[in-house]
Formats: C-alpha cells, structure tokens, sequence
C-alpha cells in the first residue's frame, strides 16, 4: 500500500523530507512561497526569503542586512531611526539634516525628544523658562511679554492690573472706566448686575448703571405717559414748573392736540390747548 502523498500546492512536487512552509493550512515549497508571497526589499529590490528576516515599517520591507541609514549606512536594527521623504535616517544624520535648533541654547533638538515650538522658533522642553522665575514652562500656559515668555503667576505678579471688583489680576479681556480696571465680567450693573461692556451706560455716585437702571432710579418721570426720561437715549423732552413730558405726550389733556410750538394755558395740573383754555 503506497504512502499519502504530501505535495507543495502550486507545483505539486513532494515535499516529503524537504522544508516547506504552511500558509492558511496550506503547504507550499519555499520556492513557491518566495514566489508567491514573499515580500520584496525596499532597497535591493529582490525578494525577502524564507530564511531571511522581514524587518517591516509601514507596510515597507527590508532584509535585516538592507535594513540601513540612506545617508550614512549605518545599520538601523534595534536602533532609533527617523523616515523623511520616504528615506529612512539614523538619530544622527536626522538631526543634521532636518532637526531644529534651540533658540535658547542653540544646540540640535534631537528627534523624538520633547520640545516647545511657538512663532517659528523652538525649544528644548527644558529650555524653554520663565523669564521671571526661570522654572521650565512646559504644557503649562505662558504669556508673551517683551521678547520674554512669562508663566501665568509671575506674569500677574509683575505686569497685570487688578479688577476693581474681584481684586484678582486681569490678563485678558479687561475694561477700564474712569483709570479703573475691570475684567469683562465684572464690570457690571449696580442694579440688575447686567455686563455693561459693550454697551451704553451712565454712572452716578462713583456707580456704574445700564441705561434701563439709571432710569428707573434716577430720571423725572413723563406727566403724560408716567415712564422715565432721559437724554442719554436721545429722547427729546418739555420741562415747564418743574414738570416733564416726551416731546409726543406734550398735547392737550382734552382734545389732545400737539402743544409743541404753540402756546398753551394751564389750568390746575392740566395742560390746554389755548382754545380749550378758553372754553374754561
């Protein structure tokens, strides 16, 4: 009884005692193998063996002896490397090449090393200080200040102005009334405690007033229409004995006709036309 055959499955020759390869529960020679599935090396050209090692980065290979510096040759295996423009750089050359300098101590900021970059220039992360304490900043927030970078705290302890309201430092986003600083948020309505920035206000007493507050508490009242008057809004008014009207409720209190420009009587806390004052 002969034995079962055990052949590569492309070219069918026996591989009973010879090396081969599975592949999906498949068996192939290495021949074949090579052939069909064998990656090809990104610098010689020629396919990458069944007893070759596959060295792999981003879907691009290598034999291990191929696998080297395009600037300088040197072997990369095991070793830190860059890839720029496709070519694959040891630590050294990359630096030479494409890595940027320090501003402050000017030597190479190596790749993969932490760094700050701000305004085109950059840093090592240990670099790159406070002008006032000289602690490294690192991710924490700064402020730019005469060519001089500033960590937040030595920053409002030199240069910001404190609101008027909270006490606290203003480093953006400040308002001033009257040489006096405030932060946006703070600078608000006595009364209803509306933000006034940005919009029209008055003050009165060394207090600050939206237009609808200092009306409310501080304008004459229309005898017509009972509502507040005020300049401040444009609105035109009659003042006659200590009494006010809006220009449009200055009529008549009985036929209701326009006083304005015309004369007029009056009788008690009415105000008349001169024809209706007659009729009296």
């Amino acid at each position: 009884m002969s034995a079962e055959r055990f052949d590569c499955h492309y070219c069918k020759i026996s591989l009973l005692g010879k090396q081969y390869i599975l592949r999906e529960e498949t068996q192939y020679c290495t021949k074949c193998y090579e052939n069909l599935f064998a990656n090809c090396c990104e610098d010689c050209g020629k396919p990458i063996g069944c007893n070759c090692k596959d060295l792999s980065y981003k879907d691009r290979h290598w034999h291990e002896q191929c696998f080297r510096c395009a600037q300088c040759s040197k072997a990369l295996v095991e070793k830190l490397f860059a890839a720029k423009d496709e070519l694959l750089l040891c630590t050294d050359c990359c630096s030479q090449e494409y890595s940027s300098k320090c501003f402050t101590c000017k030597k190479t900021i190596m790749p993969g090393s932490r760094k700050m970059e701000y305004r085109g220039n950059s840093w090592h992360e240990t670099c790159f200080l406070c002008h006032r304490c000289q602690q490294p900043i690192g991710t924490k927030s700064f402020i730019p200040k005469d060519n001089g970078y500033f960590c937040v705290p030595c920053f409002e302890k030199q240069f910001a102005y404190q609101c008027n309201s909270c006490k606290k430092a203003i480093t953006t986003d400040g308002v001033t009334y009257h040489d006096k600083p405030w932060h946006r948020e703070c600078f608000l309505c006595t009364g209803c405690k509306k933000q006034l920035a940005g919009q029209r206000f008055t003050s009165r007493d060394e207090f600050s007033y939206c237009l609808d507050c200092f009306s409310s508490l501080y304008a004459k009242k229309c005898v017509g229409c009972t509502k507040p008057i005020t300049s401040l809004a444009g609105v035109k008014y009659i003042s006659f004995e200590e009494r006010q009207w809006h220009t449009e409720c200055f009529t008549c209190m009985k036929c209701s006709v326009s006083l304005v420009g015309r004369g007029f009587l009056t009788h008690r806390d009415d105000t008349l036309c001169t024809d209706c004052g007659r009729e009296k």
